[in-house]
């Protein structure tokens, strides 16, 4: 396994980041408990999970994964600091979380809190905003004209990350978060908060996690190139695209108790005519190199220039395996060569 500094911070990731959001739904406390020991004995030491979860999001699941996570802490206590953790607060919108309000520096505070209460530690290593108050091109939002940024009141909510930030230092002094970072954000959010932090002696934003396949790039090359250049970690989640770059949904199939089989919160945007054909182009040159579609699609993730550490998440220790045996091998370099070509055939099929 490889590791790599998480943007401006002192912490050393692998390069590859245990997901969590299955835990509670399609896996149990014994499946976690499974997961986290095999990613260990495999040089993992980076899980990621979120007070919104498990998935699909809704008031019964509601930061089950964290309490599961703090049970196998509670269990495993000399390996607390072998991992990183990070979790995240929940943006504005679901009611069932502090009545589905925005977020603020109050909230943040509160949030940590109850995470750490369900997480059974002391302290979160990376706490992230799930994403923002404002909309943002995520989520198949990233068309034109479906987001009306000359209407967008700027300054009001550059006051409200002024806020935010507050709410993170104090929780950083308190010794109960170590970085903070962001999630299903932008170029332009990630610099105003780092004016703000520079501006006011703020914590500073180190990493993002944003959607990125290659079912979807949009964040290249102009959120990527703002991380490297202000040393900020990206942190692709969904490098399978929910499991469409596994093959397992072509034709219609839908395997049982797989992800497009639960009820989705944005619906299954991701299953269009131009994934399908995507989809088998990227199968048919993994299988010319004799190698798994799922293989090519997170090996391919992981060789992008400015990407720090992939999520991966998996429902059996056997899909863990793989996915983690995926970063092992690069993928050569006609593979890639072939996969530019069917990229630029498919650049934004969902």
């Amino acid at each position: 396994m490889k590791y790599v500094r998480l943007g401006s911070s002192s912490l050393e990731v692998s390069r590859v980041c245990l997901g969590s959001m299955t835990w509670g739904v399609q896996n149990d406390q014994q499946q976690a408990n499974e997961q986290i020991d095999y990613a260990q004995t495999q040089g993992i030491n980076f899980i990621d999970t979120a007070e919104m979860y498990a998935i699909p999001p809704n008031k019964d699941t509601y930061g089950k994964t964290e309490r599961i996570i703090g049970h196998w802490l509670t269990a495993n206590p000399t390996r607390r600091d072998k991992i990183i953790l990070a979790s995240k607060i929940a943006g504005p919108g679901l009611n069932y979380i502090r009545g589905g309000s925005d977020i603020s520096g109050a909230t943040v505070e509160q949030a940590v809190n109850d995470s750490l209460k369900r997480l059974q530690t002391d302290y979160i290593d990376l706490y992230q905003l799930h994403w923002p108050n404002y909309s943002s091109p995520h989520f198949a939002k990233h068309w034109p004209n479906q987001l009306n940024y000359t209407q967008f009141n700027a300054e009001q909510q550059k006051e409200v990350m002024h806020d935010i930030l507050h709410g993170l230092a104090n929780c950083v002094a308190a010794g109960k978060i170590r970085y903070c970072g962001l999630s299903d954000d932008t170029p332009w959010g990630i610099n105003q908060y780092l004016q703000l932090s520079k501006e006011h002696n703020l914590p500073k934003m180190v990493s993002i996690q944003n959607e990125f396949s290659l079912l979807h790039t949009k964040d290249w090359p102009y959120l990527i190139e703002n991380c490297s250049h202000e040393d900020i970690a990206y942190l692709p989640w969904s490098p399978l695209a929910t499991g469409a770059l596994t093959g397992k949904y072509l034709q219609g199939a839908r395997p049982k108790g797989s992800r497009w089989t639960l009820i989705q919160r944005h619906g299954l945007f991701r299953d269009t005519k131009q994934v399908e054909q995507a989809v088998i182009a990227y199968q048919k040159i993994a299988k010319r190199h004799n190698i798994s579609l799922a293989k090519l699609a997170l090996a391919w993730v992981d060789q992008v220039d400015g990407v720090t550490s992939t999520i991966i998440g998996a429902t059996s220790i056997t899909q863990l395996a793989e996915n983690i045996a995926a970063f092992e091998t690069p993928l050569a370099p006609e593979i890639i060569t072939e996969i530019d070509q069917t990229l630029k055939q498919y650049p934004s099929p969902f």
